[in-house]
């Protein structure tokens, strides 16, 4: 699978994938006879992967060391993988906690809905 495939495929831009490529926070990618990138389907669940995490709004410090931890010669280490879920969960927690603030500002709005709502005869 070619770039552009493997964009349509994950969600990302071109330029993105190559951003992550020389970031090094995709696993090695083969490439052909042109030189040009390929995208087998373990990069292609890479590269899905990296897009929800930083859809979620994981600071891309994070993002790195998460790609790095998963994909380092010991990312099978029982160490590697607790990091990696200690980094998961304190990105859960900030995701809860934004999440309650987005209702905090949605239940303002509601009200102030109301308010001219009821104020225009509505």
């Amino acid at each position: 699978m070619q770039i552009a495939e493997a964009a349509l495929a994950s969600g990302l831009s071109a330029d993105t994938i190559r951003f992550y490529d020389r970031a090094r926070m995709l696993p090695r990618l083969p490439r052909d006879g042109r030189g040009w990138r390929l995208f087998p389907p373990f990069a292609v669940e890479w590269l899905t992967i990296l897009a929800h995490l930083r859809k979620t709004g994981m600071p891309l410090d994070e993002v790195r060391a998460f790609a790095a931890s998963a994909q380092g010669d010991d990312a099978e280490s029982p160490d590697a993988q607790r990091a990696r879920l200690a980094l998961l969960e304190r990105h859960r927690t900030r995701l809860a906690e934004r999440r309650a603030e987005l209702e905090a500002c949605e239940a303002y709005l509601d009200m102030k809905i109301s308010v001219y709502t009821k104020g225009l005869g509505l």
